[in-house]
């Protein structure tokens, strides 16, 4: 008998769409780019994303391509790869009733044939779904592979896409009015449609728009997820919902009847993916759900291996589970120190489960306090010399876990003095600025739970008061050091006393009294030199630098920022030397030498913007600001008061000794208001409001040296649509994770920045482009990159 296939032209063996399908204008229109290039493209990500939705999607929108036909071959139900050839002899329409081995029967039949078949969920018989599309897109010129799989097929000439979670409403700015469905991001506008379908009638309200984000936060903006839990709307509120998803395994369990046995309850979901592990990526996975905001590899062979797994074996198993799309790699910011990894919440509470049921939560929370327990130790014995750069940026990377390792010190009362240490440790992380309200939580928390004061307790209080005078909280500061000073005095703690008397020159500095100050400077600095500590008394030389500049004391001065410049050089140290350099050019300012304070000044700057020291960057502006209005150069003095602004609203707090410095000196926006017509001086600013934190930093270093007289190009002016392209290669960046759906927070953490930075940056975007909410943005990047 022969074989023949069905001679229908442009045929289709799709499933007609019984549900709208919401959202993923980007991710359709870059898997048929990607298929007009490639002949296998696999769509890979965690269960219940979407990938087979988005693949039919766009099977039927590129359908009139291919002559011969589009078809689509279920393989979840299909247990026996034994049974695959026939499978897809079945899906194609190819009446067999030869003897032949099947794939020779669909070679031969589909030679002359333009089609796309669709594979869908490939992942239980991933070798030999992979054998298959080699074999055939090797031997059939005009055939196309539209795969889907927790796992990319690993074969020649694949394109693997990863399907990304549905876009979330940001959690720390106000989303649209209730009402305008269309431009609320897709999780929310996929939980409205789902929810009308069960619930006629249902809408978003103003009552209840924060909690339906709420909702899709919580659910990691996973399609299965966010459908299975419109369903309970049947039997509850959305509130009762909300308050119900911590036990989200046991309450989304009312999928559709005729869906497949895995896609009908969350729990089956995550348990198909569960079963597509090895027993050593299982057990990999529920340990790596004890961190919190990710983790890098070192992490993992620290905290993970032992007890059945080797240290050597982590980075295949992190592997393995990212393959699997259980863990997500994220390397998208060069800054990293290292190659991330994360879970999304909802694949970390079930691997938190298993966890529990394996018995190992309590030992592996306590090998992941003592990991970041000791990073934060290897950070403070790190902080005066070479590495800082890199000591730094891996604190930012993994500030989440080290708030959990924190809070679980803090949770049991024989932990409190190990976190009171840890508190401390972290000082100078605290004190840069992005943390600062944080770590006076945290300190006090420790300071409240401390037994007997010692040599910890001393240096965590006179920590806690340098916080203070940052916050001008100079009286409670005043108390906090009296009691260090007494405490270092009575166990014979030099360094305690140290500190508390250079912070005591910081608060006579503010009161004006910059004699005391170098008084207090001295004394600190006899002290520091006493007990070897190369970084409290380059500290005390910065401070007697710009204290004895504001006495008059030139010579005082330089000799003091001179001392500190070589001492930072021989530890080959740049963050205080950098604060030696701001106040050199402090000096040489008030001197006449502009063009040598701006040189400094700039130095400065330049290090600080690499560790994200807010603190530093905003006051070495104000001292460039005050440079330019010394040098004549209004307009320039206009602008950065106006970038200023964007660094303010990062950072609203500042020194008081460095307030006192610039309000001593001069006042650059009153000499500058008064060289400039009002509405030059207005204009000015509103150019420099309108820089990002990335394009004002550039614009004070003049890396670009733009004519002042002119508007910045690429900014939206007053009555003007904005230009096709007027975002920096920084925003464009944050405006496609903004696009993605991440909150400032997971934007902050992918990119190793403060979260205020990454909040600045996504104000000056919105502003740029004229928006109001995060979900014009999204579809801003996805009609530019069409």
């Amino acid at each position: 008998m022969t074989t023949t296939l069905n001679k229908r032209r442009a045929v289709s063996r799709l499933p007609v769409e019984v549900t709208s399908f919401v959202g993923r204008r980007h991710e359709v229109a870059e898997v048929r780019r990607v298929l007009g290039a490639a002949r296998v493209v696999t769509l890979t990500g965690v269960g219940g994303v979407g990938k087979s939705r988005l693949a039919l999607r766009v099977a039927a929108e590129v359908r009139p391509a291919f002559r011969d036909g589009v078809f689509l071959v279920e393989l979840a139900g299909l247990e026996s790869p034994a049974f695959l050839p026939r499978a897809l002899i079945s899906a194609l329409e190819i009446r067999d009733q030869s003897s032949r081995p099947p794939m020779d029967t669909l070679i031969e039949r589909l030679q002359d044939q333009q089609i796309l078949m669709v594979l869908d969920n490939c992942e239980h018989l991933l070798d030999e779904c992979a054998l298959i599309a080699q074999t055939m897109v090797r031997s059939i010129a005009g055939l196309r592979i539209l795969a889907t799989s927790r796992q990319a097929l690993g074969i020649e000439g694949e394109q693997v896409l990863a399907v990304p979670t549905l876009s979330l409403p940001e959690p720390d700015l106000p989303g649209p009015r209730a009402g305008s469905l269309a431009t609320h991001p897709d999780a929310v506008r996929l939980f409205a449609d789902r929810a009308t379908a069960v619930l006629p009638g249902f809408a978003i309200t103003e009552s209840n728009r924060e909690v339906i984000e709420r909702i899709c936060r919580h659910l990691d903006g996973i399609p299965l997820g966010i459908e299975l839990a419109a369903v309970r709307l049947r039997s509850l509120s959305v509130e009762q919902l909300m308050a119900r998803l911590d036990n989200r395994f046991q309450l989304l369990t009312a999928g559709r009847r005729a869906a497949m046995p895995r896609q009908q309850t969350l729990r089956a979901l995550i348990d198909w993916s569960h079963g597509l592990c090895t027993e050593k990526e299982q057990l990999l996975w529920a340990r790596a759900s004890v961190f919190a905001g990710g983790l890098d590899l070192e992490a993992a062979e620290a905290v993970c291996a032992g007890d059945g797994i080797d240290r050597d074996e982590v980075i295949d198993l992190v592997t393995g589970l990212i393959d699997k799309s259980v863990l997500v790699r994220d390397d998208r910011s060069p800054a990293a120190p290292a190659v991330r990894y994360r879970l999304l919440e909802t694949i970390r509470q079930y691997g938190r489960e298993r966890l529990t049921a394996l018995g190992q939560e309590a030992a592996l929370r306590r090998r992941h306090h003592d990991y970041f327990r000791g990073l934060a130790g290897g950070y403070r014995a790190n902080v005066f010399g070479p590495s800082l750069v890199a000591w730094s940026a891996k604190l930012r990377a993994h500030h989440a876990n080290l708030r959990q390792a924190l809070e679980y010190c803090f949770a049991d009362p024989q932990e409190a003095p190990a976190g009171l240490a840890m508190a401390a440790d972290l000082f100078h992380q605290w004190a840069a600025g992005a943390y600062l309200g944080e770590g006076c939580d945290w300190l006090d928390r420790g300071l409240a739970a401390a037994g007997e004061p010692d040599e910890v307790y001393a240096r965590a209080l006179w920590s806690r008061a340098w916080l203070a005078i940052i916050q001008a909280d100079v009286d409670s500061a005043e108390t906090m050091l009296r009691e260090a000073g007494a405490i270092g005095a009575r166990l014979g703690d030099e360094s305690a006393q140290a500190y508390a008397m250079l912070c005591s020159g910081m608060i006579h500095m503010y009161r004006g009294d910059p004699g005391s100050a170098v008084t207090c400077y001295e004394r600190a600095r006899a002290l520091h030199r006493a007990v070897h500590d190369p970084m409290g008394l380059a500290l005390s030389l910065v401070w007697s630098c710009l204290a004895c500049s504001l006495r008059g004391d030139s010579a005082g001065a330089l000799s003091a920022g001179e001392q500190c410049i070589a001492l930072c050089d021989t530890h080959g140290e740049r963050w205080v030397r950098s604060y030696a350099h701001m106040a050199l050019g402090v000096e040489t300012c008030r001197h006449g030498d502009t063009r040598r304070a701006a040189a400094y000044a700039k130095e400065s700057l330049r290090f600080q913007r690499t560790i994200d020291d807010l603190l530093g960057v905003r006051f070495n502006m104000e001292v460039l600001a005050w440079i330019a209005a010394c040098e004549g150069r209004h307009e320039r003095a206009a602008v950065l008061l106006g970038a200023l602004r964007t660094v303010r609203r990062m950072i609203d707090v500042m020194p008081l000794e460095y307030v006192y410095v610039l309000r001593h000196y001069d006042d650059s926006e009153t000499r500058t208001r008064e060289a400039l017509d009002g509405a030059d001086f207005e204009e000015a600013v509103r150019r420099g409001s309108r820089l990002s934190y990335d394009e004002a930093l550039a614009y004070v270093l003049e890396e670009h040296a733009p004519q002042e007289s002119a508007p910045r190009a690429g900014a939206a002016q007053p009555g003007r649509a904005a230009p096709a392209q007027p975002l920096t290669r920084r925003e464009m960046e944050i405006a496609r994770l903004v696009a993605q759906g991440m909150s400032n927070k997971e934007i902050a953490a992918t990119l190793v920045i403060a979260q205020r930075t990454a909040e600045g940056h996504v104000e000056h975007i919105l502003t740029k482009l004229g928006f109001t909410s995060r979900t014009q943005i999204a579809v801003w990047v996805t009609d530019q990159e069409q």
